[in-house]
């Protein structure tokens, strides 16, 4: 699945507001959205990809996504960065 992506990436941005910064700044490959994040809190994230023509990719849990990037809490977006 998607998690092996934010484990194998060397540079990743978790959260909602770094994430769009990094879209805005052309600095972001791919997006990781999860699908049980509230839709007003990822919304921002989504439309800035698609403004930028980079893909997103959605998994499954916020806690799942969280775990892969190494932190104790649930994560709705993450950016694998260049």
């Amino acid at each position: 699945m998607s998690y092996e992506k934010v484990l194998q990436a060397k540079n990743f941005i978790v959260g909602t507001k770094q994430t769009v910064k990094a879209l805005r700044n052309g600095n972001v490959k791919e997006v990781l959205v999860a699908s049980d994040a509230d839709p007003h809190v990822t919304a921002s994230v989504v439309s800035a990809a698609k403004e930028t023509n980079t893909p997103v990719i959605y998994v499954d849990s916020m806690k799942s996504l969280g775990k892969a990037c190494g932190i104790e809490v649930a994560a709705s977006t993450v950016a694998i960065t260049h």
